[in-house]
């Protein structure tokens, strides 16, 4: 599905249509995807808002055939390994969550994960505008995937993400293909208030 094409998504005010538009499929064709789409994938999140500049998201990646991608594949849980192993390409997501501070002492650095967030959006939002899309996934067995990708300390994991193009419904199992649709959203008065809350 491209930008162009219906999500049957209805906003309730005026945004851009890339938005209404990104979802997360879980079917993917058996399409491969270059290291210079991949590296397109990660300039984008190269990108993202940073507090203080720190960019602390960290991004382990690794392409279909390769052993890294089978490595983080059997870290999945849930319904995740049934279809994501289809999947282009996987990232790993992490955070550094650590900082040097102006006496080169390393410290907490609390929005570590806030910012992690805004570059797997990113990365997400990128994806969209190749014709790919991005699936992020939080059922994984953290310490087989800290494993597995050798997490330094002082890291958080914060998901697993499927990249590909998008495949047909009926190549899921039943019970997934029912949930093969973009999903709705709660309408803004329920996340946000004017004023305080």
């Amino acid at each position: 599905m491209s930008l162009d094409q219906a999500t049957g998504r209805q906003t309730d005010h005026p945004v851009a249509p890339e938005f209404p538009a990104r979802w997360s499929p879980r079917s993917f064709t058996d399409r491969e995807l270059s290291e210079g789409e991949v590296m397109s994938l990660l300039e984008a999140a190269r990108w993202a808002p940073s507090a203080s500049n720190h960019q602390p998201w960290r991004l382990v990646w690794t392409r279909r055939g390769e052993a890294g991608f089978a490595a983080i594949a059997d870290t999945l849980t849930g319904n995740n390994p049934l279809w994501a192993g289809k999947a282009a390409v996987l990232f790993a997501v992490a955070s550094k969550d650590t900082v040097l501070n102006r006496e080169g002492a390393e410290v907490a650095n609390h929005t570590a994960g806030f910012d992690t967030g805004a570059a797997w959006m990113s990365l997400a939002l990128q994806a969209q505008t190749m014709g790919l899309f991005a699936h992020a996934m939080g059922g994984f067995d953290k310490d087989r995937l800290a494993a597995a990708v050798g997490l330094p300390d002082s890291h958080t994991l914060h998901c697993v993400v499927a990249v590909g193009e998008q495949g047909p419904a009926k190549a899921l199992p039943d019970h997934l293909r029912e949930r093969e649709k973009p999903s709705g959203r709660k309408p803004v008065s329920e996340f946000s208030v004017h004023g305080r809350f």
